[in-house]
């Protein structure tokens, strides 16, 4: 088995400025809870849960594994937390991504019995199929002890664990929240609330990559 390990020092401010951007995340993610999830277990009755209540059991697996997944999520990209302390961040990696499978599973099942049509039906089920794919293959690297291809996998999942907090920003607020009539501005959101990101981050990935194999090239040349 080949470990793949790189230890790059980072500069004072990239670390700053990441420690900024976890704690936005973070903070949007907290106040994304406290406005979309809550509710549901502040008021367990039909008409808190409306058409869900039916599918209450799924909904509640569902949002509840999100929410663990989602507020957990910024603290395992800390390198702070992984060099502190690497027992913790391992406790918090398991507990992400057996949330993130509990919540998949219920994602589907919500999916297939959607009363909003076929096509957000199929929508959330590829959203759900892509969050279980990001969590095993996240998993797998780390099995395989490929730990920079697991930290790629577990930046894909946060895309997808975040999609639906991008969803209710695209789809609740600003200029994008007035756009289309609300049945297709949904089907069009839930898509680019993980698609779009999901491409940058590969991106900017692989330009890490590329830019990481060109610098022993570089130093030969020299």
């Amino acid at each position: 088995m080949s470990t793949a390990v790189s230890i790059r020092p980072a500069s004072g401010s990239s670390s700053l400025a990441k420690a900024v951007a976890l704690a936005i995340v973070l903070a949007v993610g907290v106040a994304f809870v406290a406005k979309y999830v809550f509710h549901y277990y502040l008021n367990y009755n039909p008409a808190g849960f409306a058409q869900y209540w039916s599918r209450r059991a799924m909904l509640l697996v569902h949002i509840t594994s999100g929410m663990v997944a989602l507020l957990i999520g910024p603290f395992q990209f800390s390198r702070r937390l992984r060099q502190r302390n690497i027992q913790l961040h391992r406790v918090l990696g398991r507990t992400y991504l057996v949330a993130v499978l509990l919540g998949s599973l219920a994602g589907m099942g919500l999916a297939v019995t959607t009363t909003f049509g076929v096509i957000w039906g199929f929508s959330l089920f590829c959203l759900a199929s892509a969050w279980i794919t990001c969590g095993a293959m996240a998993f797998y690297a780390i099995w395989q002890r490929q730990v920079d291809v697991h930290r790629e996998w577990m930046v894909r999942t946060y895309i997808v664990t975040f999609a639906f907090v991008s969803f209710r920003l695209l789809n609740d607020y600003g200029a994008t929240s007035r756009l289309g009539n609300p049945g297709e501005r949904a089907d069009v959101y839930i898509w680019a609330s993980w698609v779009v990101p999901m491409m940058v981050a590969s991106v900017i990935m692989q330009l890490r990559r590329m830019r990481r194999a060109a610098g022993p090239a570089r130093v030969q040349a020299r």
